[in-house]
């Protein structure tokens, strides 16, 4: 089993988890009772509660805990497998020239149990920033619960790319251990 690709990986966990939790920051830093942050009128019937300002603070430290959780495991295990004895040194020839490939000694099922276990912090962490943008979009057009139109034609795709897409990232992290 090639670790170069084990960590080529864990670099790709951790890049894409960094990224969302900027986004997840940054959002936290967003004060969603400023009045001059929403389209709704304060009066109507479709203003956002309290509750959904709660829940979007909420979901936003959810996800950047799973996201921060993610990258430590990943980062962790990438440092394990830096960190272990090589064993053997190959020699492989490509058409660019020769590279050196370490190949060194690690627990498969921990490292696998390691990368599953970073990949459901990664997961969980877009699951929690997807219901957090949820309700943005709740705060900003109009809740759910009113029937806003405008809301619910930002909600939906939201709801059906954003969980194909971890459906797909789950299909092919599964099917890498196979």
């Amino acid at each position: 089993m090639t670790t170069s690709i084990h960590v080529t990986a864990l670099d790709s966990v951790v890049n894409v988890n960094s990224l969302f939790t900027l986004a997840v920051f940054i959002g936290l830093a967003w004060n969603p009772y400023d009045p001059s942050n929403t389209l709704v009128d304060p009066n109507s019937r479709c203003a956002p509660t309290s509750k959904i300002a709660e829940d979007l603070i909420k979901f936003h430290v959810y996800s950047f805990s799973s996201f921060l959780f993610s990258s430590l495991v990943a980062l962790a295990i990438k440092q394990a497998i830096k960190l272990s004895k090589p064993h053997t040194f190959n020699i492989h020839v490509t058409f660019r020239g020769s590279e050196f490939l370490e190949h060194v000694d690690v627990n498969k099922t921990l490292l696998r149990v390691g990368m599953v276990v970073s990949g459901a912090g990664s997961v969980a962490g877009c699951v929690f920033l997807m219901l957090a943008l949820v309700n943005v979009v709740q705060i900003k057009v109009g809740t759910l619960a009113c029937g806003s139109g405008h809301a619910f034609a930002a909600v939906v795709p939201l709801v059906i790319l954003v969980p194909l897409a971890l459906l797909i990232y789950v299909c092919v992290g599964l099917y890498a251990f196979t």
